[in-house]
């Protein structure tokens, strides 16, 4: 019984919308160093120098379907068109963090 009640506490969260993607494992803090050190050049202050369109603004980001920490994560290890992949440079933990940092800054904006 208690897991039932647990499941509809969660569903309840992400159906309200009070549950955050940002909210997924991660340290942002972390994240922006290795960010800073491996996707700065083309995506300095959540631009994208190659695609401007395809930038890592939230909105951008919610229309892609990129707004999640596993869709962000999946496409820091697999890469997509001119984003190389970083699945073999980054450990597991990195893009964790790094995903973790990109969903934050998205959600303040990019300051």
């Amino acid at each position: 019984m208690k897991n039932i009640v647990a499941i509809a506490f969660v569903l309840v969260f992400v159906i309200l919308g009070l549950g955050h993607p940002a909210d997924a494992a991660g340290d942002p803090d972390t994240g922006m160093k290795i960010f800073t050190a491996n996707c700065a050049a083309c995506h300095a202050g959540g631009n994208n120098l190659v695609i401007s369109s395809k930038n890592l603004r939230k909105k951008t980001l919610e229309s892609y379907g990129m707004y999640s920490a596993e869709a962000i994560q999946y496409q820091i290890i697999h890469g997509k068109n001119a984003m190389p992949a970083f699945g073999s440079r980054l450990s597991g933990t990195d893009v964790e963090n790094v995903a973790a940092y990109v969903l934050q800054q998205a959600d303040l904006g990019w300051p």
